[in-house]
């Protein structure tokens, strides 16, 4: 069995053993979706290609499933800017198979492992290092495969090769599933990791505030409270200025007696 299919069915396992709940949750898929999509791949990637034309075939479980499931998780993305960041990842995740493509020998033979295996490590680094979050690695590591597929295509196309374009087939599969799953878990463990340097996502909200830290939530708080200042400043204002309307009240009572005082001691 090829390692792509190899990893397919290790995944499947883990998930229905309740491994790894928390990576679907943050890609916002559920267990049963997640075990559809890999079974279809699985069972897709043994099926033979479908032919659309004289030199032009596709395959379910390494193009047609994968796309699908790229585009579904594109949809649940919760930001713009995560989906900017998936389409660059992908475009760019594309690229670099297309030039490894050009750089790595066209004989597997003359290389160690199959050049299927370097195009989806590749894809998978690539994916995760502009993708940044899981859903967009995930993405961009499908997406970048089938993009070099397709970039492949139109070359040939382009330039009158008669080689048939076989898209997401001979080993296309293994390549889908080592980029997928690579750049999720290079994402999880260097999200993980950062929360763990960081102290925890407790801390996330600490800040350094006069030479101690402070919470970032408990500072907001701080101007609802100061806004209350201002009142007390009235207050005060108020309550000194009858005070000092009092004394006048006094004052001006003490000043007629004085001045009778003075008028008998004239005469």
């Amino acid at each position: 069995m090829p390692l792509g299919l190899t990893l397919l069915v290790v995944a499947t396992i883990l998930v229905l053993f309740g491994v790894g709940h928390q990576v679907l949750d943050r890609m916002r898929l559920n267990d049963k979706t997640a075990v559809l999509f890999m079974a279809g791949i699985f069972i897709g990637g043994l099926l033979p290609d479908i032919s659309l034309g004289r030199n032009f075939s596709i395959n379910l479980g390494g193009a047609v499933i994968p796309f699908i499931l790229a585009v579904y998780l594109f949809a649940k993305a919760g930001t713009g800017r995560e989906k900017a960041r998936a389409v660059l990842a992908s475009l760019v995740a594309g690229a670099a198979i297309y030039l490894a493509g050009r750089l790595l020998p066209h004989e597997p033979e003359s290389m160690i492992f199959d050049p299927n295996y370097a195009y989806g490590i590749i894809a998978g680094v690539t994916a995760y290092l502009f993708g940044r979050s899981r859903r967009a690695s995930f993405i961009a590591g499908i997406m970048g495969v089938i993009l070099a597929d397709i970039a492949q295509g139109i070359e040939n196309v382009i330039r009158n090769i008669p080689a048939p374009v076989r898209l997401g087939s001979a080993g296309a599969v293994d390549a889908v599933v080592i980029s997928g799953l690579l750049a999720v878990l290079l994402a999880e463990f260097v999200g993980e990791l950062r929360e763990r340097l960081q102290g925890g996502t407790e801390k996330k909200n600490m800040r350094f505030d006069h030479a101690e830290f402070t919470s970032a939530i408990g500072a907001e708080d701080k101007p609802e409270d100061n806004a209350d200042k201002p009142e007390d400043k009235t207050d005060n204002a108020e309550a000194n200025k009858q005070e000092e309307d009092s004394r006048e009240v006094c004052n001006e009572g003490d000043n007629p007696k004085n001045d009778d005082g003075q008028k008998e001691g004239q005469t």
